[in-house]
């Protein structure tokens, strides 16, 4: 009894969840992803079309969908959202600018019918920039306590030294075994 129990708990623990990270063009979001991979900055450039890559935390499996974020390349995104469980919305908490696009874009992310159950990680990215916004302050311009039908969570970071992506980790692998 007990190798099937253990059969099928490797069998759920080992299980993929799939991730789309989003943003505005220049937010972070192969920074972040190659952060979780290899625990350091890489050099990137303006992604186009996508980046792919498995990370492992603890058992759970997520295979992230890094999307890119330039003007033309967003109306595409939807082409990424079947299976999605978990959204990534990272934010370059010095543009204030174009905040409201940011807004725009997640509450489009939210009413697609592909992403009605995916839980969302907002990170607001360039926590070590002069003059940035807090958490509490895009969170408030988001106005993500309006969201009730998906699961949020918002954390400040800093890409390039990887402070506060651990703690996002943390909450969507807490999520991971909830889906």
């Amino acid at each position: 009894m007990g190798l099937i129990f253990a059969k099928l708990w490797s069998f759920f623990c080992n299980q993929e969840h799939k991730v789309i990270i989003v943003g505005l063009d220049n937010a972070g979001k192969t920074t972040i992803l190659y952060q979780f991979l290899m625990n350091e900055v890489v050099h990137t450039s303006p992604t186009i079309g996508s980046n792919v890559e498995e990370i492992v935390v603890k058992n759970t499996h997520f295979l992230m969908w890094d999307i890119g974020g330039q003007e033309s390349l967003r109306s595409s995104w939807n082409t990424y959202y079947s299976n999605t469980e978990f959204i990534i919305l990272v934010v370059d908490s010095t543009d204030r600018e174009r905040l409201v696009i940011s807004k725009e874009e997640l509450y489009r992310m939210l009413a697609h019918e592909d992403l009605r159950k995916a839980a969302v990680l907002i990170f607001a990215n360039k926590q070590d920039m002069k003059d940035c916004m807090s958490a509490a302050e895009i969170s408030k311009y988001l106005t993500l306590s309006s969201i009730k039908d998906h699961q949020w969570h918002i954390q400040s970071c800093c890409a390039l030294t990887g402070e506060g992506l651990c703690q996002g980790l943390e909450w969507m692998t807490s999520r991971a075994g909830l889906r």
